[in-house]
């Protein structure tokens, strides 16, 4: 869709302050949109004399998939330092690159962060393209994407794997639609499809309750975000090497439209569950609200984070931030404490990639027991206090 402003505007403004994007301005007393556009239609039936269409585009576009070739991983920076899933989906991309036979490179953006280029390289990148500058301190979608999107062009890779983080959620979409390709998102799942030799990208769709496996055939770059911890990392070869290429910034102080103010930690360290190494999550089991806080002090006495299934986080015991499972965040802990969880497919597949899993469960017939590799049936009122205990008493002991 497109919006078109044709020659009966008047130039009265009318339409300009409505646009919810700020998309308009007027020029030479005529009203036009700027690249800010997304056709949303706000503007049609606010002009007074009709002068605005919004129209369906047909557009047909072809490319030499031939000229497309590489596996990119995008290294996602945070904190100053490399988010895990960059790690994981260089293992992952190292895989794909050697069934397609091509190299593996990795993309890291941002201010001094050309030290991580070694990481890449250990973990199994071939070459990084590096872009760098003041105005990448802290991610932002103009400049980010801006920096993306030239790089593809430049370079053409075949296929492009973002960490389905925050940012690359936000960043992901906007380069494929930019590029005019696809863009699967969340999988959890990654292949080459033997009869196409195309990316086979799996992900959970209506709900979680089936997994759809989704091609890209006609447009390139093959680009898809993929969750956290789906993969495991891989082990890292620091005597390995590679080419490293930097490109300059091509953005420019007006691309950026937004400032970033300040920056507010809503849930200090605690919401991090991708990042924790023990996990202690709840569930409906605990009873009421106010037993959280049994999972609370069995977090603290493990060292660990709080965790919870959807059922208590629908319930308005906790912030979803803290949400394991389908809908919520996908982990890999060394050790995951289940607490009155029954283990509904949709909370499994976020958390059976653990290394070791317990679940304390009343009922002995809980689908948690089939995946836990220890298990303790009881109430869980009367068991974590005991193991809050006990855990505080090894903690000291050290």
């Amino acid at each position: 869709m497109a919006i078109k402003f044709t020659d009966a505007c008047v130039g009265c403004g009318a339409c300009e302050p409505k646009c919810p994007f700020g998309a308009i301005e007027i020029k030479d007393g005529k009203a036009q949109n700027t690249a800010a556009c997304t056709a949303c239609g706000a503007c049609v039936d606010i002009c007074p004399v009709g002068a605005i269409e919004r129209i369906e585009e047909k557009r047909t576009i072809t490319i030499n998939k031939d000229d497309y070739k590489g596996v990119w991983v995008y290294m996602e920076i945070a904190d100053g330092k490399p988010r895990n899933v960059g790690f994981e989906l260089l293992g992952q991309g190292r895989s794909l690159a050697d069934t397609l036979k091509q190299e593996l490179a990795a993309v890291i953006i941002g201010d001094g962060v050309s030290k991580f280029a070694k990481d890449a390289f250990a973990y199994g990148a071939d070459k990084v393209y590096l872009v760098e500058g003041a105005e990448y301190k802290n991610y932002n979608t103009d400049g980010y994407t801006k920096a993306c999107v030239e790089l593809i062009e430049n370079y053409k890779p075949s296929v492009m794997l973002i960490g389905a983080t925050n940012d690359g959620r936000d960043m992901g979409p906007r380069i494929s639609c930019r590029l005019h390709t696809g863009l699967t998102a969340d999988c959890t799942g990654l292949a080459i499809d033997k009869e196409t030799g195309f990316v086979a990208w799996t992900r959970p769709t209506f709900g979680g309750n089936i997994m759809a496996t989704i091609l890209c055939p006609d447009q390139r770059p093959q680009m898809g975000t993929v969750r956290p911890n789906v993969f495991k990392k891989p082990v890292p070869d620091y005597s390995r090497t590679g080419e490293i290429v930097k490109e300059a910034s091509p953005v420019k102080p007006d691309d950026i439209r937004t400032k970033l103010v300040n920056i507010i930690e809503a849930c200090i360290g605690s919401c991090n569950l991708e990042e924790a190494d023990i996990i202690v999550s709840g569930g409906r089991g605990l009873g009421k609200p106010e037993n959280l806080k049994l999972v609370e002090n069995l977090a603290e006495a493990m060292g660990g984070m709080i965790g919870a299934s959807r059922a208590i986080v629908d319930a308005g015991w906790i912030d979803a931030l803290h949400q394991v499972g389908q809908t919520g965040k996908t982990v890999a802990p060394k050790i995951y404490v289940a607490c009155g969880i029954s283990g509904a497919i949709q909370h499994l597949a976020g958390m059976s990639s653990s290394d070791v899993i317990i679940a304390v469960n009343k009922d002995p017939e809980a689908p948690i027991f089939k995946i836990a590799d220890y298990g303790v049936v009881g109430d869980v009122n009367e068991v974590l206090p005991l193991m809050t205990e006990e855990f505080k008493k090894i903690r000291a002991a050290k």
